[in-house]
């Protein structure tokens, strides 16, 4: 029997669905946008489902992944304090919003902190796997954490996580995963494992992935000494990240830096010696 309690948690949830939905579109403003005002709204008591936390989880997630990181942060900080996991389906937006803190600690380059928030976030997913369904949300922290470790100059261990999930990973996630890969073959200086890496990724990365793809592979080619060919990539990868992500975003920053080391315009470049990669 419907009644007007469970008539209204179906249009939550057919709401957050199509959020969800957006989100998988790379429609990050929108998203944030509509988020917010749900979040706004009154909140009543006879709600089962919790629309103005999951609002909040939604909203930040997708100003992570536009890049906005720094905002983000304080807002999932204070976020994880208020949502205390007194039930299943709070105790997953707390991890949710946990693995998104994960995101934004890496793009602010506080990898070690983002490495003990991936780890906790791990074993909490361990803890409960037997009574929710934790693989995603799993298989994405571990590609965080992949990431986090190529930030620690730990390529091997990095390396270790990303080809030990991918066989799980799917669609997007998996193509992102395999950049990763990819980055941690850089790390080790195996720049040509990375460049075949890069190129078994799909073509079209989701947008928050935007520039990710052509930046490992520069990172690769110039590696190889294949000068011309990086500053290409990079150049396309920072128009991605231009385009497509918020200024801020920490992958905009970085593809301009490689763009400076392969074209010698860096400060101090001209005086560097005969060993650098490339010359």
């Amino acid at each position: 029997m419907t009644t007007i309690r469970t008539a209204r948690d179906r249009q939550w949830g057919e709401t957050f669905a199509r959020l969800k939905a957006m989100t998988s579109e790379g429609r990050y403003e929108e998203v944030e946008a509509e988020a917010r005002t749900l979040a706004a709204l009154p909140r009543r008591p006879w709600r089962r489902r919790p629309p103005h936390w999951e609002a909040r989880v939604l909203a930040t997630g997708a100003a992570v992944m536009h890049g906005r990181t720094a905002e983000a942060l304080d807002e999932l900080d204070t976020l994880i304090a208020e949502l205390e996991p007194v039930g299943l389906n709070s105790q997953m937006l707390r991890l949710i919003a946990r693995s998104n803190r994960v995101v934004a600690l890496s793009g602010l380059r506080r990898y070690a902190e983002a490495e003990t928030e991936a780890n906790g976030v791990l074993r909490e997913l361990n803890q409960i796997a037997h009574r929710a369904p934790v693989a995603t949300l799993e298989i994405n922290t571990l590609g965080h954490l992949a990431t986090v470790l190529c930030g620690l100059a730990r390529p091997e261990e990095a390396e270790a996580v990303a080809r030990g999930n991918l066989p799980r990973a799917k669609g997007t996630g998996a193509g992102v995963l395999n950049t990763t890969l990819a980055r941690s073959l850089n790390g080790q200086g195996r720049y040509e494992e990375a460049l075949a890496e890069v190129r078994r990724s799909p073509p079209r990365p989701p947008r928050y992935a935007a520039g990710y793809q052509d930046l490992v592979g520069a990172e690769a080619l110039y590696g190889l000494g294949r000068r011309a060919e990086a500053e290409d990539a990079v150049r396309r990868s920072l128009a991605d990240c231009e385009r497509q992500l918020h200024p801020a975003h920490p992958r905009t920053a970085e593809a301009r830096a490689l763009l400076a080391r392969i074209t010698g315009e860096e400060p101090g470049e001209e005086s560097r010696g005969e060993g650098e990669p490339g010359e």
